[in-house]
């Protein structure tokens, strides 16, 4: 039985204007009176996953902002924060890369500068807790860091315009593609996957237990931590082969048409 399900949010779950499927509440209800949990798995920061699925703040475990910072109950269950050393090598870089808008997130708050004022209604469908600061460099310094972002806001281009110079930090931290506008530095070690992993320990949960869907690269960790895997028919071809089975894309609801194919199969239900 499948106990556990992890579902990253934008171009998985989420149509391509970022609207909830409308059958979501009716899915997620019978999910959950089988006694299942499901488990919102994304780059977003915890107050924008919130946003959308705040009613369910009790029943939901929250892997946000790429498995840095996970939570049930609104209560912190791990996190893991980049050193500040690192931070502000990232921050450095970044600044070098001129497609490159950042923003360094820390647990429950985000922090930009004025430079994204041209795109910040944009920038707050991820990051809602958000702060404008004059410099980035001392909020390094004085806050607990779980990620870095950076976001090609013109073109949406990131996989060319932002992750080739980004990439060579890849090592003392932890460089993902996220979406075709999302690039983030996490600690090394950190992903969504390791995220699964921790939660099925502490769970006391199977893999065999868990079903994950996914469209993009920094799912990969992610689908290869569960026994039932689903890519999406938009997902990046590297994510599709990471998957056992492909779905129908987001624009369709394909997670909702698989949720309701597994609750109907008697494949869904809690201890």
């Amino acid at each position: 039985m499948i106990k556990l399900i992890f579902c990253d949010m934008d171009g998985t779950l989420l149509d391509d204007a970022g609207q909830m499927p409308p059958m979501f509440d009716e899915v997620v209800g019978e999910i959950l009176q089988r006694g299942a949990v499901f488990c919102p798995a994304s780059g977003r920061q915890y107050s924008a996953l919130l946003r959308q699925m705040g009613r369910y703040i009790d029943n939901f475990i929250f892997v946000a902002e790429n498995g840095t910072f996970v939570a049930r109950h609104d209560e912190e269950l791990f996190s893991a924060e980049l050193d500040g050393d690192d931070v502000a090598r990232v921050l450095a870089a970044g600044a070098m890369v001129p497609a490159a808008y950042p923003v360094l997130c820390g647990k429950r708050l985000a922090y930009v500068t004025e430079r994204w004022a041209p795109y910040m209604e944009n920038m707050r469908q991820y990051f809602t807790q958000c702060t404008v600061v004059p410099d980035l460099a001392p909020i390094a310094k004085e806050e607990e860091i779980i990620k870095v972002a950076f976001c090609d806001a013109e073109f949406g281009a990131a996989e060319e315009r932002i992750y080739p110079p980004l990439s060579r930090l890849d090592g003392p931290v932890r460089v993902v593609l996220s979406s075709h506008y999302w690039v983030d530095v996490m600690r090394p070690g950190v992903n969504k996957g390791v995220a699964v992993r921790q939660l099925q320990k502490l769970l006391g949960v199977a893999p065999e237990e868990c079903a994950a869907f996914g469209d993009y690269l920094n799912d990969v960790e992610m689908l290869s931590a569960v026994g039932h895997s689903f890519a999406m028919a938009n997902a990046h071809p590297d994510v599709k082969e990471a998957a056992r089975e492909e779905i129908p894309p987001n624009t369709a609801y394909g997670v909702m048409t698989k949720l309701r194919e597994l609750l109907d199969a008697g494949a869904i239900g809690g201890p």
